[in-house]
């Protein structure tokens, strides 16, 4: 992991784990819908508020690994409150916006850094447009696992009970430019 930006502000130094850009391959399925791969870009930064800027896009891929089309694209805030509280809000261009509250968990340090940690999340508001899908409620868990981002999301949509829908494991996008 590279070393933090010295104007990191404190508030933010129990997530700065997430920093940086992620990513990796994911799966997609739902009562509702078939089974499907994805591909996706997360980019989480700061610019010395305190608070962290996040960017999503993901695209459906094929058998091979090769990318078909768009798909989801989401951008929000990472807002660490007292008590390793943790508000998280989301926007979509699918019709829906998103307030998330949670929690954050350091679980391993090592030499100042951190090499495991969660964020716990639900939705306590979801607001969407008439021309939205139904979609009630969510849950999100995101995990640093070795030097790893993965994360799972489950929701309640479309008349269904909250079920998984997605998850993802995604890598350092500079260790891949390394490693090829």
């Amino acid at each position: 992991m590279p070393p933090l930006p010295s104007s990191l502000p404190e508030a933010v130094l129990p997530l700065s784990w997430l920093l940086g850009s992620w990513v990796g391959v994911g799966l997609g399925q739902y009562p509702t819908i078939e089974d499907f791969r994805f591909g996706q870009e997360i980019v989480v930064a700061n610019d010395g508020r305190p608070f962290l800027t996040y960017a999503s896009r993901s695209w459906l891929l094929d058998e091979d690994g090769n990318k078909v089309r768009p798909l989801a694209t989401e951008t929000g805030y990472f807002r660490p409150r007292p008590d390793n509280k943790l508000e998280f809000l989301l926007a979509h261009p699918s019709g829906y916006s998103e307030v998330w509250l949670g929690d954050v968990e350091v679980l391993a340090l090592e030499t100042a850094v951190i090499t495991s940690a969660r964020a716990s999340l639900r939705t306590d508001v979801v607001a969407r447009t008439d021309s939205a899908k139904l979609y009630e409620a969510g849950e999100r868990l995101y995990g640093l696992v070795n030097g790893e981002l993965m994360w799972t999301f489950d929701m309640a949509a479309m008349g269904q009970p909250m079920t998984n829908h997605l998850s993802a494991r995604l890598k350092p996008a500079e260790a891949l430019d390394v490693e090829g």
